[in-house]
């Protein structure tokens, strides 16, 4: 089940843009959120974590944001106003009529899922996976980290952070120009908006991942947000079975 193959289908955006989502599953709605330079199918079918949700009773629903797998990446900077990864995500419930559902995402995923909720989404439970405190807070600190990768591309020492996620890159058929643009669109989000979020939350990351801040000090932040470590860094947990079982748990209990 977790290598078979969805077909993508496609809606317009809030702007026009095209964008895609995957489906698996049936059951309560849950809308699962990818990573930067990642795309719905690697991040959660590849690897078997929308298989083990969908097991769990769910319909999983996982969209490719703007300039990633097969939704459009347009080049032009008005395509890429602030947040509008945020109002990508409330355009997909609207278009699919989500009014009771789940809402998770991985890295940009948890932080356009942070987001969300900091601009009035409702889901029942909300989980924020690969996502520390930090990467919430102040947004420009992995900006510019990802700016240097893609304004330097073949630059980079073998081994080195920057080489992994420029090969990352290439694995996925990233468009480099689209997404220089995604990091235009990042909002930071306060402490009082963190601190005012009501849905509870489970907040999940590997033991060795640091590249967002920590996961614990984000939950301590919430005030109906639980810590859960998984096995791996920021880049290896998604790989892992753990995170696909801690999510499913969550969402199921």
């Amino acid at each position: 089940m977790a290598n078979s193959p969805t077909e993508p289908q496609f809606f317009e955006s809030f702007d026009g843009t095209r964008l895609a989502w995957r489906e698996m599953g049936e059951g309560r709605p849950v809308v699962l959120i990818h990573g930067f330079f990642s795309n719905a199918t690697i991040n959660w079918i590849k690897y078997g974590h929308a298989a083990k949700i969908a097991e769990a009773g769910f319909r999983v629903i996982m969209p490719d944001l703007r300039a990633h797998g097969d939704s459009a990446k347009p080049h032009d900077a008005a395509s890429y106003p602030p947040d509008v990864l945020m109002r990508d995500g409330f355009a997909l419930i609207e278009h699919l009529r989500l009014s009771d559902y789940d809402l998770a995402g991985y890295s940009l995923g948890g932080r356009t899922t942070m987001r969300m909720l900091a601009t009035g989404a409702t889901p029942r439970r909300a989980v924020l996976s690969g996502m520390g405190l930090e990467g919430i807070l102040h947004t420009s600190g992995r900006g510019h980290y990802f700016h240097n990768v893609l304004t330097n591309l073949g630059s980079f020492a073998r081994g080195s952070s920057e080489w992994l996620t420029e090969a990352f890159l290439k694995t996925t058929g990233g468009d480099p120009v689209a997404l220089l643009r995604i990091l235009d669109t990042f909002v930071d989000t306060p402490a009082a908006a963190i601190a005012a979020i009501e849905t509870p939350t489970l907040v999940v990351t590997g033991v060795d991942d640091d590249d967002n801040g920590s996961g614990e000090a984000l939950a301590e932040a919430m005030r109906h947000a639980t810590f859960r470590s998984v096995p791996g860094n920021h880049m290896s947990a998604v790989l892992k079975p753990e995170l696909g079982a801690a999510i499913a748990e969550f969402l199921a209990a």
